[in-house]
Parts: C-alpha cells; sequence; structure tokens
C-alpha cells in the first residue's frame, strides 16, 4: 500500500490541458482566464461578485482591510482555525478577541459570542469572523441577526465550505459564501483544499462597494479606469489611489481553478460517500465521527474523529504510512498569541477538542481499498 495522506490534490488530464492552453496563450497575468475564473465561481456559490487573489491568506487580508480593521478594532473569531483566520486582524493593527466552539458542531460557539458582545461596552467591537470548520457551515443567518444587533460586519472564512449549505428560517438552501448574509466571505484554493490551483484564493460579496475597493487593493492600489482618474492625459496613464499589494491570481492559476471546478458536484459527492463509508464503519465504536444537523449539508474538506490516545493512533497509523493530521492547535496556544495574555483554561471546549481531534484521510481521489485500509486499522489500533 502506498502512503496514504490526510488531503491531496486530483489532477485530471483535462486541468493539464487547460493550463498547457494558457501557457501557449498570449497572458499569463492579467488576462480574460481570471474574469473567467471570477464570474464562474460567483455563480457556483451563489454570489454576485467574486475576486481572484494570489491566496487565502491574502483573500483575508484584503477583507480585513476594506472592512476597515486598523488599530484599536477589535474582532471576534475562534480559535479552533488555522492562524489565517486571526492574523488577518493583526497584519491590520487590529486585536484579536476569541470565542469558544460550540461542543457539537466544532464551529464558533454563538451563544458565547453573545455573551462577549453583552457583557463589553457598547461599540467595543467591529466585526466577527466565523469559521465553516472542516467544511462545516455556519448558520450565518443567526451570525448576521446577532451582528445586526451590535453593529458588526461578518468576514466568513469558508475557505473549507465550498458546496457546504444550510436552510435558513424561510426553508431556503443558503450555500457557503453567497453573501447573503456575510459582508465578505473568503475562499483557498490550497491543493488539500476542493479546488486546487496550487496556490490561490477567492473574496466573495454582494456589496459592489467593496468589490471595487478589493480589486483596487489587490493590484497595488492602481487603477486605469478613465472614470475614477483624477485627470487622463493619455493612454498610457495610470493612478495609484490606494497602498494596495500585488495580491493578483495568474491565468495559469485560473484556468486551472477553471478547470477543477468543472468537477465542484463528483467532488463533493465522492467527499460525502467516503464520509459515510466512515461513518458506517465506527458506528459501533467508542469513535465519536462527525455530527449533521438536519437542514445543514457538510462540504467535508476535512473528516475529523475524536479519539481515546490520540497521539498513539497518529503514530500507530503513520507506522502503516497512512498520514492523518490534527486540525488545528488552538490559535491562543501559539506562543505569538500568548504574548497577548491568552492561556490554557480560557476556552475549554476548544482544548478539550484538541486533545482529542484527528482528521483522517478525506479527499476524491481516496480509492475504496485505501479507505477500507485505514478504517481497518483504526479499528485494529482499539481491540
Amino acid at each position: 500500500m502506498k502512503p496514504i495522506p490526510y488531503g491531496r490534490q486530483f489532477i485530471f488530464s483535462d486541468d493539464i490541458r487547460a493550463v498547457v492552453d494558457v501557457l501557449r496563450s498570449d497572458f499569463l497575468t492579467q488576462g480574460p482566464t481570471i474574469n473567467e475564473f471570477e464570474k464562474k465561481f460567483a455563480d457556483y456559490v451563489g454570489s454576485k461578485y467574486a475576486v481572484a487573489v494570489s491566496s487565502g491568506t491574502a483573500a483575508l487580508h484584503l477583507s480585513a482591510l476594506v472592512l476597515g480593521v486598523k488599530k484599536n478594532t477589535k474582532v471576534i473569531t475562534t480559535p479552533i482555525t488555522f492562524v489565517a483566520s486571526a492574523n488577518c486582524v493583526k497584519y491590520c493593527g487590529g486585536e484579536v478577541c476569541f470565542a469558544d466552539i460550540d461542543p457539537v458542531t466544532y464551529t464558533i460557539d454563538i451563544d458565547q459570542v453573545s455573551r462577549l458582545l453583552e457583557s463589553s461596552p457598547k461599540g467595543t467591537f467591529s466585526g466577527i469572523i466565523p469559521v465553516d470548520f472542516a467544511g462545516y457551515p455556519v448558520n450565518m443567518e443567526e451570525i448576521r441577526t446577532l451582528a445586526d444587533k451590535h453593529n458588526l460586519w461578518i468576514l466568513e472564512d469558508a475557505c473549507h465550505a465550498p458546496g457546504g449549505c444550510f436552510l435558513d428560517g424561510k426553508g431556503e438552501k443558503q450555500f457557503c459564501g453567497n453573501g447573503k448574509y456575510a459582508d465578505l466571505a473568503i475562499f483557498s484554493f490550497h491543493p488539500v483544499k476542493h479546488f486546487a490551483t496550487g496556490e490561490g484564493g477567492m473574496i466573495t460579496t454582494s456589496d459592489e462597494g467593496l468589490y471595487n475597493k478589493l480589486r483596487l487593493l489587490r493590484t497595488h492600489g492602481i487603477t486605469k479606469d478613465p472614470s475614477m482618474l483624477s485627470h487622463n492625459p493619455g493612454g498610457w496613464y495610470y493612478e495609484m489611489q490606494e497602498l494596495g499589494f500585488n495580491y493578483r491570481l495568474s491565468n495559469i492559476h485560473s484556468a486551472l481553478g477553471i478547470s477543477q471546478l468543472k468537477r465542484a458536484d463528483e467532488g463533493i459527492n465522492r467527499r460525502k460517500k467516503i464520509a459515510e463509508t466512515y461513518n458506517k464503519a465506527f458506528k459501533n465504536t467508542t469513535i465519536i465521527t462527525p455530527m449533521l444537523q438536519n437542514g445543514f449539508e457538510h462540504a467535508y474538506h476535512l473528516y475529523v474523529i475524536q479519539v481515546e490516545n490520540r497521539k498513539a493512533l497518529y503514530d500507530y497509523l503513520k507506522e502503516n504510512q497512512i498520514f492523518t493530521q490534527v486540525h488545528y492547535i488552538p490559535v491562543h496556544y501559539q506562543p505569538y498569541y500568548i504574548q497577548f495574555g491568552y492561556k490554557k483554561g480560557d476556552f475549554p471546549v476548544a482544548e478539550k477538542y484538541y486533545e482529542y481531534c484527528l482528521s483522517l484521510p478525506m479527499y476524491p481521489a481516496l480509492k475504496d481499498e485505501e479507505q477500507d485500509f485505514v478504517i481497518e486499522k483504526v479499528i485494529e489500533f482499539y481491540r
């Protein structure tokens, strides 16, 4: 049996042809393929606008900037996420405040957020960054109600959840990142995500003003749009109107993204089938499998179990060429965040989750016989 990773890209010959076609074209950067990718991705998640950028982290940084994060801005997020969800606030000089997680969904606990807001002076916080953890959608309708009550913006970190959705109060299906409730949402196209572009990210929104600001900031703050220029001496002329960044995505990456997007439904259906197989195999064991509440559709970027003797199981599976992972070390455990006063015991639900969590292999290219081997070795360990 070849090594089995916890996640990996799935590249088809069509993907390779799409990239080669761009390499043979006139544009490697800033060409029409980028706009095509943005349009098709916006259509996929149901948003009005999409802005392609160089990574999920770049998407978070630009989003925090256009939402007005600066010195003394306080933003709430979850401690169970990749550090970039919190770091984007620090990049802009703001302050990160964590709220504990829900013990069932592992996403941010809305009741904890509400208590944090109610116990703080009015106007203390400016926004909230909920994370659709492992592919499980946050109830953005509830988050929006809470945000409106306290005049907060919402930046949805949907990196794990393209294709995930929930039923709102009217029984309508709301897809992660569709712009219905969040001001902005971000996605990542890292190789282990649903769509691989090598590196890359996307920001979605229904707000035209935010959309235009994002497009400006991702390209050094420079524009050649005649309607935006202070004056226009000729076709060569451009203006730097903001201090922006080079956070552009290339045509090469975009072509791969468009090709990968064509298999979106196929990929998520395969992920759901893998999850069902795991669920069935572990049903009568002590292993705690991911919860799926009525009205929610999990995108299964990760398949996270809760187990006793996690370290021993991790090592045993590694010995058998099965490479699992822990998602995530609580952000407030990181040395960088400890310097701001965070410590063990601050978020007990998140910390308990961390002690027992383990991500098993989950990706569309996982073969049935490989999954069977993973299941066999997990069960064998606990006999």
